[in-house]
């Protein structure tokens, strides 16, 4: 019996006359209306029995399945939303990715923070699961890209009152099974060959029972009733190993799978050629893939075994897929090379169908976060693509893809991976070095090349590892491949990292302090104020105040803290920096202006002021480089200054300086227009819907309300302050950009006053550099080519005069001495000269057949050996030892080496010496 066992004890089952089992396969309990079922139906414990035989009664494409699904709850009180992103970090900042309609409602909906935007409701939710990325195209049923189709219902229990933003039961688990089969009867399922598994549902600290609705093979749905919080004394102990108690609220959570539903429906071989039919057409063409009737009608057959191929299931993909070659009567060899193309093309459409829902989104493919996840996609594609035979651009097939699901962005989607496509190929080429070098070092140890090394050759390279499987195997070194590889990669990226416990904790000192009342946002241009002292902590420099009530704008959103002064009848306390902890404003000051005393507040306006700028500015900087550079253009950091500010934008390729001037433009049009600069506090879930998740450029703030600011047609979610209209800014301009990392730019810009003093001191560097060349500042650019070019043109003739004096040295001018070593002849020589010219006289003397070896003192001692061709001395050896004679050391390969040391007192000794060191290193 399962620790949850009594909760599945529903009365729907109870009057549908449902029996509980024990699978004999798995041991799974599961629930079914045909008291002779043996097995609980789910793969490997049945096969899929719908291929070719529908278990519904008509056929439907995805969007007609889409429809059918959100209609019926309609019809059943649900209200139907528009689905979010699939980057769920638009709206979280605890996961990347969006993997469950539910992600939707957390954290804040499903804490009862905050109520649902309907209840209850129905949606079909994009999803990516990365956690998948090595099922698909083998299993024939797993797709990483997914619509999660749910219906929702938000329940608080009657104890609970008007604690949670929701009250009341909705409906609960007979209720959600009902409807279930409600659905599956109106398409025409036999429900008696319907099975309901327990498997609890545990995640993110909630758990509660769930149920898989299982149907001819095919996991179609899952039901979840989260009711249960992690508690260390809860009487539930779950899978996890750890103990849960229940909860004041309770939500059902429910995922079907749109695409299983649409495969149901066909009865096709694979999922993929319900809801992919005509990319696997075209990319079969593409790769010319052709079966006979015999060879198809064995692929049929082993679609109906494919899902034992289940990483999660089994050990040993390989070892599975023999069994299935045994069932069938073919070798293995005979099915994985009648199979495998299929599954490439497979993962192919898959893959770039991830792609489009990712860059339609607006991720930019970068080297961490979502932007990680998306490169990584995006090169495994382009490996499948080239595995397979298929020819066809990248950006074409992931646009195909795109205008099925309607994204108007694509021209950016095929610019994002044409883009991506280079930059891969360029990492190859570095790449391969370091695989190489690897091969030849694990082939020595006679050890297979480990999964760490793969992940993380993968992970700086993009090397897949099968390109490591070619290269290690020239090199006779093994690789040892998990089935799971890109999962484990996934694994390093799938979460954000977690901010510091240590920050986020609370000081227990404020716990009974009541929230500080915030003056700043009611009228933002005022500077002065009154307060009460409310407590004084001491720290241990200086001193934290708590007010009742503050104009102080305390450092948060890259906006810097404010700064000024709190007077009372007595003293006059400077405010160096103002933080905010759980509502209460700490001000901290050098002096205590004393507990319960009445305060006169006033902050340093012309920082304020500035600040405020800057802020404002940021704001239509962003929305320039949208206009300019497009839509999918998000801050990824900002920083908020008084001389300049910086922003940080995902973007795929470099910002040049056409597309900065063309940004710089559009923001001083916004500034000129003199728009009013408004805010608001609008319901979290209306603000979504109206605007969307592009509200959280800045970060995404708590709460059922939520401070909106609009400047001109940019609207953003922000806590900080800002000028009354645009034209307060003055001017803006930007000064410099950067790429801080892969995917990502950063603008530095400077408004009002600072962007006049930045552009003086522009001026003031040129006109300098015009005044040292004698020149107007308008002819200076020709100018300084002219040099520049007049210096390259120096430094090439003083380069061919070097080779020059180092030939004529070589043809026996100086005091060099010749001296014969074995059957070769050896010049010995100081030159006083840098390393340059050193080297080049060195490669001339052993041009014309002689050993070098030459000596200089111009920079401490410093030698270089340079051997010909099939001559027996190793100049790395021999600079080592003449460079140990002068406190130093060197080397280098065999034909040529250079070293020194400090001790020019012993060069010439040295230089003495080198003929016997000559000989005994060809003796040796």
């Amino acid at each position: 019996m399962s620790e949850l066992a009594d909760e599945y004890r529903l009365e729907y089952f109870e009057e549908e006359g449902f029996v509980r089992k024990e699978c004999p396969e798995c041991g799974a309990f599961f629930w079914t209306r045909d008291e002779d079922r043996v097995t609980c139906g789910e793969p490997p414990c049945e096969e899929y029995d719908f291929i070719d035989n529908p278990g519904f009664d008509e056929e439907y494409s995805l969007e007609e399945m889409r429809e059918v699904f959100l209609s019926f709850f309609e019809e059943h009180g649900h209200e139907r939303i528009d689905p979010y992103p699939v980057a769920a970090n638009r709206w979280r900042d605890d996961v990347l990715l969006t993997q469950a309609s539910i992600y939707d409602f957390q954290p804040l909906v499903t804490s009862g923070e905050t109520p649902p935007p309907a209840n209850p409701l129905t949606v079909s939710q994009p999803c990516i699961r990365m956690q998948d990325i090595d099922n698909v195209g083998k299993t024939g049923r797993h797709t990483m890209a997914f619509e999660m189709m749910a219906h929702h219902a938000f329940n608080a229990s009657e104890e609970a009152g008007d604690a949670y933003a929701y009250e009341g039961e909705v409906y609960w688990k007979s209720r959600t099974v009902e409807l279930c089969d409600e659905l599956l009867e109106s398409l025409g399922a036999d429900i008696t060959d319907v099975t309901y598994i327990e498997d609890p549902w545990v995640g993110g600290g909630n758990a509660g029972p769930a149920i898989e609705v299982i149907y001819r093979g095919l996991e179609l749905a899952t039901l979840v009733f989260m009711c249960m919080e992690q508690d260390p004394d809860g009487e539930y102990e779950l899978k996890d190993g750890n103990t849960y108690s229940f909860m004041d609220t309770y939500i059902v959570d429910t995922g079907y799978g749109l695409e299983r539903w649409t495969w149901m429906s066909q009865g096709t071989p694979t999922v993929y050629e319900a809801i992919y039919p005509e990319m696997t057409e075209f990319l079969r063409d593409n790769a010319g893939i052709e079966h006979t009737e015999e060879e198809s009608e064995l692929v049929g057959r082993a679609a109906r075994l494919s899902g034992n191929l289940d990483i999660d299931d089994v050990d040993d993909v390989e070892a599975a897929r023999g069994d299935i070659a045994d069932r069938l009567g073919v070798s293995v060899d005979e099915l994985r090379d009648l199979v495998e193309p299929l599954e490439d093309v497979y993962a192919i459409a898959d893959h770039c169908r991830t792609l489009a829902y990712m860059l339609g989104d607006g991720i930019v493919p970068s080297n961490v976060g979502t932007g990680y996840l998306a490169r990584m996609v995006l090169r495994r594609t382009k490996r499948l693509c080239d595995n397979v035979g298929v020819d066809a651009p990248l950006d074409e097939l992931v646009d195909m893809q795109a205008e099925r699901l309607g994204y108007e962005n694509r021209d950016t989607i095929r610019d994002i991976v044409r883009t991506e496509v280079e930059k891969y190929r360029e990492t190859l080429e570095r790449g391969g070095r370091r695989v190489e070098q690897l091969a030849v070092e694990y082939a020595e140890r006679g050890e297979p090349i480990p999964t760490d090394e793969l992940i993380e050759l993968y992970d700086s390279h993009g090397i897949q590892p099968d390109m490591v499987e070619e290269i290690a195997e020239d090199a006779g070194a093994d690789v040892a491949v998990p089935d799971d590889f890109y999962s484990l990669v996934a694994q390093r990226h799938d979460t954000p990292e977690a901010v510091a416990e240590a920050a986020d904790e609370a000081d227990e000192r404020f716990e009974d302090l009541p929230e500080t009342e915030k003056l700043y946002y009611d009228d933002q241009q005022r500077t002065q104020f009154e307060a009460v002292v409310l407590d004084v902590f001491e720290r241990e420099e200086g001193y934290d105040v708590v007010l009742d009530q503050t104009m102080f704008y305390p450092e948060g959103g890259g906006q810097p803290a404010d700064a000024g002064t709190l007077s009372t009848d007595d003293t006059t306390v400077e405010v160096t920096d103002v933080q905010i902890e759980d509502g209460v404003v700490l001000h901290r000051t050098d002096e205590d202006p004393g507990k319960g005393d009445f305060v006169n507040g006033q902050v340093d306006t012309t920082r304020r002021r500035q600040l405020m700028r800057h802020h404002t500015a940021t704001h239509i900087v962003i929305h320039a480089a949208r206009e300019v550079l497009g839509d999918h253009v998000r801050q990824a950091g900002a920083q908020k200054g008084v001389d300049s500010s910086r922003i940080d934008l995902r973007h795929y390729d470099r910002i040049d300086r056409e597309a900065i001037k063309a940004i710089e433009r559009v923001a001083n049009d916004v500034v000129m227009e003199n728009t009013a600069v408004t805010q608001e506090w609008p319901d979290r879930h209306e603000a979504e819907a109206e605007h969307g998740f592009g509200l959280y450029q800045g970060g995404i703030p708590p709460g059922e309300q939520i401070r909106l600011v609009h400047v001109a047609e940019d609207v953003q979610a922000c806590g900080g302050t800002h000028v009354a209209r645009t034209g307060d800014i003055g001017a803006i301009k930007i000064l410099s950009t950067e790429r801080v990392q892969d995917g990502v730019e950063r603008i530095t810009f400077a408004a009002g006053e600072a962007a006049i003093e930045s552009s003086q001191r522009k001026e003031d560097a040129l006109y300098e550099a015009a005044e040292i060349l004698d020149v107007s500042p308008e002819d200076l650019p020709a100018t300084a080519d002219r040099f520049f070019e007049e210096w390259k043109d120096r430094g090439k003739q003083i380069e061919d005069l070097k080779e020059q004096l180092a030939e004529a040295r070589a043809g026996g001018g100086g005091d060099a001495e010749a001296v014969d070593v074995g059957d070769s002849t050896a010049v010995v020589d100081r030159i006083d000269a840098d390393m340059d010219e050193l080297r080049a006289t060195a490669n001339a003397i052993s041009e014309e057949g002689s050993i070098a070896v030459l000596g200089s003192g111009a920079s401490g001692a410093q030698f270089v050996v340079s051997v010909p061709d099939d001559v027996g001395v190793n100049a790395g050896e021999v600079v080592g030892e003449l460079a140990s004679r002068v406190g130093g050391g060197g080397g280098g390969p065999p034909d040529f080496a250079q070293g020194g040391g400090p001790n020019v007192d012993a060069l010439d000794d040295a230089l003495e010496d080198a003929p016997d060191v000559l000989r005994q290193v060809q003796d040796a």
